[in-house]
């Protein structure tokens, strides 16, 4: 997370390397297969589970024949009773085998000698997954292994929460009015993998990533899965191994930012290290009570499990500390699009020296209601982060950042190999090195505007650096980005 960037700052020069015309974004042709299972009438798709606890009968096993006592004399029938007794503490009983989230039953060799903490664990896995897997009417299988669920709007996440129970989704506010960009972008109506075959989820339905135990398991702590490390946020944008290189602005009121970010798939050497590149909308005094909305691509295997770039959403309203998180994973954010998933991979990407493939993102505060809404690629809104969910937020933003971040970890005890964007230094130019274009402010009347006043940050510039630029088409842009570890960053 960044700072107040209040401070002297030096401009750097402006990109000479820009295309002569406007890119375009191109989508590739070839169509990926992926299978839909469809049930012919609504159904419950039951979340994959992991191994259901053991429990052990409260009644003591005895054996069935008729003990008599002229038979027995006394101190072997209590031989025999303690030794039933023994066996009954120290062997999980096996009445009711356990199903593995493949549904594959597991032998009896697997149920055994489980400690009684990872026993607990598996219990509160188990009920978050009842938690956040909801029914679903339609499930799409995606070919990167994904499984969509198609979630009644009404039943996802967000209307958990105690202010929107029993709510439905609000219809689409104004948009923002764009005075001085024609918008030329050619894209088209598939940006996931899971959708590229044409599979979608019916309407009144909301597309949501099914959430499996392999994916809380590999989270540091269960407690902490879907939100962000903590980590202290600096004025200075540094610290607890988060590097940035960002363009921002601040010291105005701003009610929405927007941009078009092309898409890679950077190299992630650490399963806890991610690289990404956002927009943030901020507000609050850099303490405890910093309010955030943040949306761009992705790489996390902690997170997913794969190295893929994947669409992602986050919030906080206490320095991420004990509110918000990713994606929908929490009761939040409202989701009122059936034709974007948040979490899924993005499909296509850029290539090194060929094609380029950017999304546009777009956050602006509904000037009606007060929602902060989010809209992705070429028109499509995605949803809204109710008002009452923020502080500062429920006014206005202080500070609007754009640019990328990865995590530095140090796991093999020197930089890390992490590489932020393309993982080319800004330097490399179009087909290269990753970049922001059509970088715009929202303001009071709910206008775009380009922006004044844009400050450049790099915290490790020998690692990833930023270098800006503007021209009539793709009016304020930067690249950014770099390979992480290398002879000048050691």
């Amino acid at each position: 997370m960044k700072g107040d960037y209040s401070g002297p700052w030096t401009k750097q020069k402006n990109e000479n390397n820009t295309p002569s015309s406007c890119c375009y974004a191109i989508q590739h042709t070839t169509r990926r297969q992926q299978q839909c299972i469809q049930t012919q009438t609504v159904a419950v798709v039951v979340p994959k589970q992991k191994p259901t606890p053991l429990k052990h009968s409260s009644k003591l096993a005895l054996p069935p024949c008729h003990i008599h006592t002229n038979t027995f004399s006394f101190v072997p029938m209590l031989l025999v009773l303690l030794f039933l007794v023994a066996s009954s503490l120290f062997t999980p009983a096996l009445s009711h085998p356990i199903v593995s989230d493949s549904g594959r039953r597991l032998s009896p060799a697997n149920q055994t000698f489980r400690p009684g903490s990872e026993l607990n664990k598996l219990r509160v896995v188990q009920s978050y997954l009842k938690k956040i897997n909801k029914p679903a009417v339609k499930t799409i299988q995606s070919p990167d292994g994904d499984v969509i669920d198609c979630v009644l709007s009404h039943l996802q996440p967000a209307f958990d929460h105690p202010e929107l129970k029993g709510q439905k989704p609000l219809d689409e506010p104004e948009r923002p009015k764009d005075k001085g960009h024609n918008n030329t972008d050619i894209v088209g109506d598939s940006y996931q993998l899971w959708s590229d075959s044409g599979e979608s989820c019916p309407q009144g339905t909301v597309p949501i990533r099914r959430t499996a135990d392999k994916d809380i398991l590999r989270a540091s702590s269960i407690r902490r899965f879907g939100r962000k490390p903590r980590r202290s946020v600096r004025r200075d944008s540094s610290g607890s191994g988060h590097e940035h290189a960002v363009v921002f602005v601040n010291g105005d009121q701003y009610y929405g930012a927007k941009a078009s970010i092309n898409v890679w798939a950077p190299r992630v050497t650490d399963q806890y290290e991610f690289s990404l590149s956002q927009i943030w909308v901020i507000s609050g005094s850099f303490g405890h009570d910093l309010n955030t909305i943040e949306a761009g691509w992705q790489v996390s295997p902690e997170l997913y499990g794969d190295n893929y770039p994947r669409f992602f959403t986050y919030w906080t309203t206490d320095a991420y500390q004990a509110t918000g998180c990713y994606n929908l994973l929490c009761s939040g954010f409202v989701q009122t699009n059936n034709k974007i998933a948040i979490g899924a991979a993005i499909s296509p990407r850029s290539s090194y020296g060929s094609r380029q493939f950017d999304i546009g993102l777009m956050v602006w505060k509904d000037p009606k209601h007060g929602h902060w809404w989010l809209e992705f690629g070429n028109g499509l809104l995605v949803g809204y982060w109710p008002a009452f969910l923020f502080s500062h937020l429920r006014s206005h933003a202080s500070m609007v950042q754009f640019g990328g971040e990865i995590v530095n970890s140090r796991s093999m005890g020197y930089h890390t190999s992490t590489q932020m964007g393309s993982g080319q230094f800004a330097e490399a130019g179009f087909g290269k090195a990753s970049y922001f274009r059509n970088l715009q402010v929202v303001d009071w009347d709910n206008n775009l505007l380009p922006l004044t006043n844009l400050h450049l940050l790099a915290d490790r510039p020998n690692c990833y650096d930023i270098r800006q630029g503007r021209n009539n088409v793709w009016g304020t842009y930067f690249y950014y980005g770099g390979p992480g570890r290398n002879v000048r960053c050691p």
